[in-house]
C-alpha cells in the first residue's frame, strides 16, 4: 500500500500558490485563452454598435480632421511643411495606440474583477489582451496612412519598414511596461487612472505631432532639446514619420542625427521597463483578489 500510495503521489502535479505564476512566458503558452479574451473584450466594446468594428476608422479620421483643420489650416503648419496631412496622421495614428494602450491596460485588471476574485488565471493576461485589442485598432490607421502616402508616391523600403517596425515596438514595449505597473496600482490606488488621463493630454503636445522637430531645435536650449529628443515617444514618432512621410517630400527637412542608434538604445530601455513592470505586477497581484 505504501508504495502504490507514494507512486501515485510522485505524479500529481505541483500546486501553484495563488498570485504566482509564470509572468508573460505563461501568458504566451496560453495563447488560446489570450484569444478568447481579446474576443471578449472586442465584442462588449463593440456590443450593439451599428459600425462595430468600423469605428476604428470613424476616431482617427476624426481626430485628423480636429487637428489638421486647428494646426494646419488655423495654425498654417501645412504651408509650412509639405505634405502635411500625412506628417502629422502617421504620428497621430502612433500617438493614439500608445495612449489607448495605456489607458486601457491601466483599467485591465480592475475592468476584469470577477474573474480575478473567481478564477485563478494568470493577471497578466488583462493587460496583454488590452494591449492587443490596441494593435487591432492600429491597422485601420495605418490602411489610412498607407493609402494617402502611395498616393503621394511612398513606395515600400527596406529603411521605411525598418523605421516603422522599430517605431511601433518602442511604443508598444514601453505601452505595455508602464502599463503592467499602473494596472497594478490602480488595484490599490483609484487615482492611477486620472493620474494616466492627464499624462496622456501631455503626450500629444510634447512629440512632433503638429510641428516639426527643428522648432524645439531652433527655440529651446540644448539641454531641453536633449530631453526631449530622450523622450521615447518622441523617437518613434520620428520614425514613424520618416517611414512613411519623408519618402513622400524632397528631403529637405532633417531627422536627428543618429536617430537609428538612440531609438535602438531607448528600445532596450523599455525592455528593461517592461520587465521592472512584470516585477511590480508579480509583487503586487498576489493581493489582487482580496483588494478587489
Amino acid at each position: 500500500m505504501t508504495s502504490v500510495s507514494g507512486t501515485a503521489g510522485a505524479h500529481e502535479p505541483e500546486l501553484a500558490e495563488p498570485g504566482r505564476g509564470g509572468g508573460l512566458t505563461e501568458v504566451v503558452r496560453r495563447r488560446y485563452l489570450l484569444r478568447l479574451i481579446v474576443r471578449r473584450e472586442l465584442r462588449a466594446r463593440y456590443q450593439g454598435s451599428l459600425l462595430g468594428l468600423g469605428w476604428s476608422y470613424v476616431r482617427p479620421a476624426a481626430h485628423f480632421a480636429v487637428f489638421f483643420f486647428v494646426a494646419g489650416v488655423f495654425l498654417r503648419m501645412s504651408e509650412q511643411i509639405e505634405h502635411f496631412p500625412i506628417f502629422m496622421f502617421s504620428a497621430l495614428v502612433l500617438v493614439s495606440f500608445f495612449n489607448e494602450t495605456l489607458i486601457n491596460t491601466t483599467h485591465a485588471v480592475v475592468g476584469n474583477a470577477p474573474l480575478v476574485r473567481k478564477v485563478y488565471l494568470p493577471r497578466e493576461l488583462f493587460p496583454v489582451a488590452s494591449l492587443l485589442v490596441s494593435c487591432v485598432h492600429l491597422v485601420p490607421g495605418l490602411v489610412i496612412v498607407m493609402g494617402v502616402a502611395v498616393a503621394w508616391g511612398w513606395t515600400p523600403s527596406a529603411a521605411a519598414i525598418g523605421s516603422a517596425l522599430l517605431g511601433f515596438a518602442l511604443v508598444a514595449t514601453l505601452g505595455i511596461g508602464l502599463g503592467l505597473i499602473c494596472s497594478a496600482l490602480h488595484v490599490f490606488y483609484r487615482d492611477t487612472a486620472k493620474a494616466v488621463d492627464i499624462v496622456t493630454l501631455f503626450v500629444t503636445w510634447s512629440v512632433p505631432m503638429i510641428y516639426p522637430w527643428t522648432m524645439v531645435r531652433d527655440t529651446a536650449p540644448g539641454w531641453a532639446l536633449d530631453l526631449y529628443l530622450a523622450n521615447p515617444l518622441t523617437l518613434g514618432v520620428l520614425l514613424f514619420e520618416r517611414a512613411f512621410w519623408w519618402p513622400t517630400t524632397d528631403g529637405t527637412l532633417p531627422f536627428p542625427a543618429h536617430l537609428t542608434r538612440d531609438a535602438f538604445i531607448a528600445f532596450a530601455l523599455a525592455v528593461l521597463l517592461l520587465g521592472a513592470g512584470q516585477f511590480v505586477f508579480s509583487r503586487l497581484q498576489r493581493r489582487f483578489a482580496e483588494e478587489l
